[in-house]
């Protein structure tokens, strides 16, 4: 747990170097207290400008901080960037210095932190490093830092709170499992319908499943199939289109329904989870599964479920999608090994090489299925340009339907890998990227899944709590506060698409210094092979 100082542990006095005018905001002590019962390390980052401005010394500062631990307890490490912004530092928030480095102190790395901070900056910084951000707004923070949050809480107390509950909701409750022969809890049938991005992030709750199960049976939609191909811990995959989740559905056929039934119920499975988003209902699929003969169903609903689901799961909005289903799979008795990380993976085997040139390049994704997503052709091709001239080598990609967008875009000296590949050969194309620009679709979880840092380009539809690239360096792009927002509209309500049409090349540009990457000329040309063809 990292903490800001002013704001956030103590008032904000400006350029304060007197330990007397150090005061605790309310409840932190007690709150901090309370997360170190739990067992959690605690640090501070923190922006100290005064050093630089001559405002106070090192050793005033030191004497401010002797005092805030008097009155608030020990922290495992100070994290303290002493520049100004014009200094062009990499630990000045919202850069990831502090946050990397005050992991590193701690024994860990970003992705198992949580920062709290009292604005944009300091969450900006923990996205930007891939760690968890919760702002606790006061009186100088800004609107639109607020609307772009993943997170918010009213102030450190009630952060503590909700970090503690959901710590708490992903560890396997005492369910005693359903009477199987054997070590395990036998076969279980996992659903997760939808696109591949919905797939890709049930993955560490598939995980879980798997390592107390016998048998993991995967039931996806086709336009989740070449995830579920991806994911470790599978066994088996069934693959039905569901037209209560689909969204341009098929009129329901009672015959492809029993069909459903008769290849569920010869599965034979003990037991089944049902993963859904926080606006899809389980209970159709709760109905066929009990009609398969399955006796034991679990899933996440709001609704009365009658007789349907055994265990009934709640969760509050606004949690991420992976730890969304990694607390169902957690309520029905299932964890991830103490050793594993819940973030996102995908088999090593099932990824081949990319055929593009040396590591280092920037994958450059425009489209999206959702048309509201999807960045501005003209957006895009102004990206590709812009990033082509900072020094970038890119790589565009998209699906077969994109091949006049992505040549578009690819058209300033960039690579066309537009409709040239499948998804495992994409992750493979990611894998090697040194950053992937994308909005908020498939591509963007699947660079989740191999580790690359994202310039998420969101559109505000959904929530990006819900939806951001999981435990990846991450820095957002758009306007948060669209009329758009939480509309969950597939096609833009807006005119001129504001949203993401705002978006300025140069802020792509600066979006990945932020996180780290540089111009990479390492080859004259760069080759493609595999999918046939190059560019310069």
């Amino acid at each position: 747990m990292l903490l800001d100082r002013d704001g956030t542990l103590v008032e904000d006095v400006p350029f304060n170097g007197d330990p007397e005018k150090v005061r605790p905001l309310p409840g932190v002590r007690a709150a901090l207290d309370r997360l170190r019962a739990a067992g959690l390390r605690l640090g501070v980052v923190t922006n100290q400008s005064g050093v630089a401005r001559g405002l106070f010394s090192g050793s005033q500062m030191a004497a401010v901080h002797a005092r805030v631990e008097q009155l608030l307890g020990p922290f495992g490490t100070w994290r303290v960037c002493p520049h100004e912004d014009a200094d062009g530092c990499g630990c000045r928030k919202p850069a990831p210095g502090l946050v990397w480095a005050a992991a590193a102190d701690l024994g860990t790395v970003p992705a198992r932190c949580v920062v709290v901070g009292d604005i944009g900056r300091d969450v900006v910084a923990a996205a930007a490093a891939g760690a968890a951000g919760v702002l606790v707004p006061t009186a100088v923070t800004r609107a639109e830092e607020v609307a772009a949050a993943a997170w918010t809480a009213v102030d450190l107390p009630a952060a503590v709170e909700e970090i503690l509950r959901r710590q708490a909701a992903v560890t396997p409750a005492a369910v005693a499992p359903w009477p199987v022969s054997g070590g395990g809890r036998g076969t279980v049938v996992v659903v997760r319908a939808d696109s591949v991005g919905d797939v890709l992030v049930t993955g560490p709750a598939v995980r879980a499943v798997a390592a107390g199960a016998d048998r993991v049976v995967l039931v996806c939609g086709p336009r989740g199939r070449a995830a579920a191909d991806l994911l470790p811990g599978v066994d088996e995959v069934i693959e039905h289109p569901l037209p209560w989740i689909d969204p341009v559905p098929a009129p329901v056929d009672p015959a492809e329904m029993r069909g459903l039934v008769g290849r569920l119920a010869a599965v034979g499975a003990d037991e089944a989870v049902i993963f859904t988003s926080f606006h899809q209902s389980p209970l159709p699929m709760a109905l066929l599964l009990r009609m398969a003969g399955v006796p034991r169903v679990a899933a996440i609903s709001d609704d009365y479920p009658g007789s349907l689901l055994d265990v009934r799961h709640r969760v509050p909005p606004g949690v991420p999608e992976p730890e969304r289903a990694l607390s169902l799979a957690a309520a029905a008795g299932y964890g991830l090994p103490a050793d594993e990380e819940p973030t996102l993976h995908l088999r090593p085997e099932a990824v081949p090489p990319s055929p593009v040139g040396p590591p280092g390049y920037v994958v450059l994704h425009p489209g999206s299925s959702v048309p509201s997503r999807a960045c501005p052709p003209e957006v895009a091709v102004g990206i590709g340009r812009a990033l082509v001239d900072a020094g970038h080598r890119v790589v565009v990609t998209g699906t077969p339907a994109e091949r006049e967008l992505t040549a578009a875009v690819a058209g300033a000296g960039g690579v066309d890998l537009g409709g040239r590949t499948g998804l495992a050969e994409l992750a493979g194309v990611i894998a090697d990227a040194a950053a992937v620009v994308v909005g908020n679709t498939g591509p963007a979880h699947l660079a989740a899944a191999v580790g690359t840092p994202v310039v998420s380009l969101f559109a505000p539809t959904v929530p990006f709590g819900q939806w951001a690239p999981y435990r990846v360096p991450t820095v957002r792009l758009g306007d948060p506060t669209a009329a758009c927002r939480d509309t969950r509209a597939a096609t833009c309500p807006v005119p001129g698409h504001p949203c993401l049409a705002g978006i300025q090349p140069a802020d792509v540009v600066a979006a990945l210094r932020l996180l780290g990457v540089t111009p990479d000329r390492a080859a004259a040309g760069v080759a493609v092979t595999a999918t046939g063809g190059s560019a310069r």
